[in-house]
């Protein structure tokens, strides 16, 4: 990256809240990963020391101190993931990309990596790629989702998909549905509550879709903002007593239709969310 690019995005982002993860955010979209004199060249421009700096990168797993691929693969080895068969999933992608977990292959192409939980037990062996859920995935259909990174992953058919399908969900607190028929997000009808952060206030939907992270507000939130959610019916406020893993934001709890519970991080760009199916049946 050149000094110029550099300086534009530490400029457009000067006096921003949550800009720091948002320079990085920047500089990690152009390299795949933050370089460490990129990373001096910010701390000397923005006045923070280096071990702030470093503290960021490290705290959000979206940000990576090493070259990534353009794809990234996550297999999950939880408890629940591994007796289902997480294990022979990774021994599989490992073939397929002759690479080890933790290698990136040599054509950049991809990067591979073991986890320990996704939060969505009741659906593994699951597989993620560039932030895609695949859910009961097989050895046998490891290369179909390999390909499926390579040409595109925007388009979602339900029918032959093996990611996460939409879940159906409601107020925690008055058991109203969530969900909002008239408006689609990912060809499902979205999830819509009520929003508040600063002075700003209004509606928010969201995809259905568990591992998308499509939505339509109706004002900008800016990255790394903490936002308030409400429901559009009782209006209380849904908020639960866990905290996010990966950035430490409340969580916002909604009930799955059939059994179950989604909850998903505040934090505007934070990718945190678990997913609780015990007892549903998805057959």
């Amino acid at each position: 990256m050149e000094q110029a690019e550099i300086s534009d995005i530490l400029q457009k982002n000067d006096g921003r809240h949550g800009g720091l993860v948002t320079i990085l955010e920047e500089v990690q979209a152009k390299y795949g990963y933050l370089p460490e004199d990129v990373l001096r060249k910010v701390a000397d421009e923005t006045g923070r020391s280096l071990v702030d700096i470093y503290g960021v990168a490290t705290f959000y797993k979206a940000f990576s101190l090493k070259p990534r691929g353009k794809h990234l693969v996550s297999v999950c080895l939880g408890t629940a993931c591994h007796v289902r068969g997480g294990p022979a999933i990774a021994r599989e992608i490992e073939n397929q990309l002759g690479i080890k977990a933790g290698e990136t292959t040599p054509d950049k192409e991809f990067t591979f990596e073991t986890v320990n939980c996704l939060g969505a037990c009741a659906l593994g062996p699951i597989v993620v790629v560039d932030g895609h859920y695949f859910s009961k995935m097989k050895p046998s259909t490891v290369a179909d989702v390999l390909a499926k990174a390579k040409t595109g992953l925007d388009v979602i058919q339900i029918e032959t998909d093996r990611r996460v399908f939409p879940v159906d969900v409601s107020c925690a607190r008055c058991n109203h549905s969530l969900m909002d028929p008239r408006h689609l997000i990912d060809g499902h009808p979205a999830i819509r509550v009520t929003i508040s952060f600063g002075n700003k206030h209004g509606r928010l939907t969201l995809s259905s879709l568990y591992g998308s992270y499509h939505m339509d507000s109706e004002h900008e939130i800016p990255p790394d903002t903490i936002v308030q959610m409400f429901c559009p019916h009782c209006h209380a406020e849904l908020i639960g007593g866990a905290s996010c893993g990966e950035c430490g934001a409340p969580m916002v709890p909604m009930i799955v239709k059939g059994g179950g519970i989604v909850q998903i991080c505040s934090r505007r760009g934070c990718r945190g969310h678990m997913l609780d199916l015990s007892g549903t049946s998805f057959e």
